[in-house]
């Protein structure tokens, strides 16, 4: 048996034993008598208002939490009569580090979860699709730790981001300090990772509200130690991720830095053959001056043998100038 199933509506609805799992139907759930080690999962991916006010009047939630549309982007935490609502926005990764938010809402109550998102989540999407033997777990855990799982599997996204970020600072690293470096073409790299590391500073930080306000103590009033417990790690785990987002935002000064170096090496190198190029020709327009001074000499009785001999004469300070310059290192 799948553990559940999704079909052309974008609701999915699922029951955790601890036997496994089994998918139903939103006309089933009034009647169902959850016990303790069972957990009902409401997944509406994409639904329409009439589909969610459905499953809204199915478990008797507030209207007040109704999901308003447009979607509100601002992460939330509030508690209702019977239930508690928590909104954050997941990472959705895109080509060149375009990255993007996907609102997340979760409601839970009393044995049950339910999680409303306009398009599909990835790491929801995994677990739909476990197997039943995989899941049998899942139906021991109480609301509020399933939704510290979940809220678990969003602070991912922004890991996961940060990973990819990261891969991108090192390949443009290697480019900074390679043979042939970018020289300027990698300026509106560096600009876009510094967007990229700033989008993801704002997507987080505002998720402060809803991590700092699962792991205070009023929050679990009936003093579940398991569960209270499960938020505050869950809080810590922010402040991981809030580190590394941080630490991406510091990665890219990092590698600005290191492109100035680069740069400021390659202007040495051109002001020392400018330098060396200098040296030489002056030397060169010293003999020349030194050939064109208004005297009577033996020399320029040679006349055009004289003038080929004295342009012979530089053209081979020339090559000697560039021969002890190699070998120097100059050039």
């Amino acid at each position: 048996m799948d553990t559940s199933t999704t079909d052309n509506s974008g609701v999915t609805v699922t029951i955790y034993r601890g036997e496994g799992a089994s998918s139903l139907e939103v006309s089933t759930i009034p009647d169902l008598v959850l016990g303790d080690e069972e957990l009902l999962w409401v997944d509406l991916c994409g639904a329409n208002e009439i589909q969610v006010e459905e499953v809204w009047r199915a478990l008797d939630l507030a209207k007040e939490s109704l999901p308003a549309s447009p979607l509100a982007t601002n992460p939330k935490l509030e508690k209702f009569g019977s239930h508690f609502l928590a909104r954050v926005v997941a990472v959705v990764p895109g080509q060149n580090l375009q990255f993007r938010g996907a609102v997340l809402t979760i409601l839970a109550g009393a044995n049950f979860v339910v999680t409303h998102h306009a398009e599909e989540i990835d790491f929801l999407a995994d677990i739909r699709a476990r197997s039943p033997e995989t899941v049998c777990d899942i139906g021991c855990l109480g609301e509020a730790s399933f939704v510290a799982a979940l809220l678990d599997w969003h602070l991912s996204t922004y890991f996961s981001a940060a990973a990819l970020y990261e891969v991108e600072i090192e390949r443009l690293e290697s480019r900074i300090l390679s043979d042939q470096p970018p020289g300027r073409s990698a300026l509106p790299q560096l600009c876009a990772l510094r967007g990229a590391a700033s989008r993801l500073r704002r997507m987080l930080a505002p998720h402060r509200v809803v991590f700092d306000g699962l792991s205070r103590p009023d929050f679990v009033p009936d003093g579940a130690e398991d569960v209270a417990r499960h938020l505050r790690d869950l809080d810590d785990r922010f402040e991981r991720a809030l580190d590394v987002v941080e630490n991406a935002r510091e990665l890219v000064v990092g590698s600005f830095q290191l492109f100035s170096t680069q740069t400021e090496l390659q202007t040495n190198e051109r002001m020392k053959l400018l330098t060396f190029v200098t040296v030489v020709t002056g030397l060169l327009a010293v003999i020349a001056g030194a050939l064109g001074m208004n005297f009577q000499a033996n020399f320029f009785s040679l006349k055009t043998e004289g003038f080929w001999i004295a342009v012979a004469v530089m053209a081979a300070l020339g090559l000697l100038s560039v021969v002890i310059g190699r070998r120097r290192g100059w050039l």
